[in-house]
């Protein structure tokens, strides 16, 4: 428990208002999207970037652990407070846009910004910002920066890293740093923004983020494939992509996800296909998007598709979308525990890894749906526990995740896609790195964080 003393200096420094140590706010701020609960001892709210540096800088001095916190949407458990100490809620009060710069096409915001809240702003004024996470209805800019986030459109437009420009951050000794700057080019000292982007909160507190956005297309346009097997629907995807085209999302459902949804939702969906893809494109011109289309058919076509059907206005788009949109709550029907994980591997390797992810489900005995962003190789495998109170059924769900990660590692794939590390990963990174990559991982962190206080034994650090 951290020392009423302390409490009462760091209230000095927010105001009693802002700093809370009851049970109420202690245990909301306990858990994230992995439902795993470690309680903090206290939760502060700091209203601007010179309280967090008035924090840290305190912080740092009595060894007092901080661990930065935007929406807590996390699946990794990168924002639990595992080893105690204070929660540091970016939500409350540093939420603001702070500029949209149309001549230069860049927004500066706060960390406590929603994502789909920055596509609104942007957007009404003709602009773009392409991320966009599963949860950007309620996950923060600054946790996105912080995991790095992806999403849907990710097979055309890229990730949250492709548009940071620049950062301010605050380190744990309280000195305030930018990185990065507001220009096209920049190549003058060694990329901080980069190394603070997916750090999870282990290196400084961001306190603004500088982002590139780009022009807005004026159309776009949605199609299904339907796929006798999940290997044909995998050879369309890269070959595709390979065939002239980039279509903003391309997502699938295996056979067992589209079983799921048809059975919450009854609505028409083929049961008994292989695998389903759904794929967006856009451009500014019908021509421009029917060209798209007519490639992405023949791809399909030459690769298994049995029938491919084209939205012809904006609610059959949404009705495309439907299955892959509602498909991760539809798995409970395969049992009460999902272990979800989202892996990633080159497009071309996607036949071969569902091929040996069914062969880890035969081995275990396990029902493994998979979905996810195939434009980009990132595949959600979910490893559905029948009784998630049964702890050998756990071990047994944990063990065929642990094969499928060193699968994925060994075709030149990665742990994580998009979720990041946390907690949940930490353990396999020796699976991924070499002992001399891991302790880099780790002078990095002394370099920025000499006395761990900020989000300790996250990522394995």
């Amino acid at each position: 428990m951290i020392a009423q003393n302390h409490i009462e200096a760091l209230e000095q420094i927010v105001g009693k208002e802002n700093i809370f140590c009851d049970k109420a706010h202690t245990i909301a701020y306990s858990y994230d999207a992995t439902r795993t609960r470690y309680e903090p001892d206290a939760v502060i709210f700091p209203r601007h970037e010179e309280d967090i540096s008035r924090i840290l800088t305190y912080c740092n001095e009595h060894r007092i652990i901080i661990t930065p916190r935007g929406a807590g949407s996390g699946f990794t458990g990168g924002a639990l407070p595992a080893s105690g100490g204070i929660i540091l809620a970016l939500e409350k009060h540093m939420s603001q846009i702070l500029e949209i710069d149309m001549e230069n096409m860049v927004a500066v915001v706060q960390p406590g910004v929603i994502n789909m809240d920055l596509q609104r702003a942007v957007e009404a004024v003709g602009l773009f910002y392409p991320p966009d996470p599963a949860s950007e209805q309620y996950s923060t800019i600054g946790g996105n920066v912080s995991e790095n986030a992806g999403g849907m459109r990710a097979a055309k437009y890229g990730i949250t890293k492709d548009y940071v420009m620049a950062l301010r951050a605050v380190l744990p000794s309280g000195e305030i740093i930018r990185a990065g700057k507001r220009t096209i080019k920049d190549v003058a000292g060694y990329n901080i923004a980069g190394i603070l982007i997916a750090s999870e909160g282990t290196l400084a507190v961001i306190s603004e983020i500088t982002l590139k956005l780009i022009s807005k297309p004026k159309m776009k346009k949605t199609a299904m494939g339907i796929f006798p097997s999940v290997n044909q629907a995998m050879e369309a995807v890269y070959k595709t992509m390979a065939g002239g085209v980039t279509p903003v999302a391309m997502e699938f459902l295996d056979k067992l996800s589209i079983q799921a949804v048809e059975s919450k939702f009854n609505k028409g969906l083929p049961k008994e296909a292989g695998a389903i893809l759904v794929t967006d494109v856009d451009g500014n011109s019908l021509d421009e998007l029917d060209i798209q289309l007519d490639i992405i058919q023949t791809k399909f076509n030459e690769n298994g598709c049995s029938e491919f059907k084209i939205a012809q206005d904006e609610q059959e788009g949404a009705a495309l979308w439907f299955a892959r949109r509602n498909v991760s709550p539809s798995l409970v029907v395969y049992g009460n525990k999902k272990l979800n994980e989202d892996i990633t591997v080159p497009r071309s390797k996607l036949p071969e890894l569902l091929e040996a992810i069914d062969g880890v489900a035969r081995k275990y005995d396990l029902v493994i749906p998979c979905f996810g962003h195939t434009g980009d190789g990132n595949v959600h495998t979910n490893v559905m526990v029948k009784d998630g109170n049964d702890p050998k059924q756990l071990e047994i769900g944990h063990k065929a995740i642990e094969e499928i990660f060193q699968i994925t590692v060994d075709m030149g794939g990665t742990l994580s896609g998009e979720h990041g590390i946390g907690l949940a990963k930490a353990p396999f990174m020796s699976m991924a790195f070499t002992p001399s990559e891991l302790e880099l991982f780790k002078v990095i962190k002394k370099a920025f964080d000499p006395n761990n206080i900020l989000n300790p034994n996250k990522m394995g650090l």
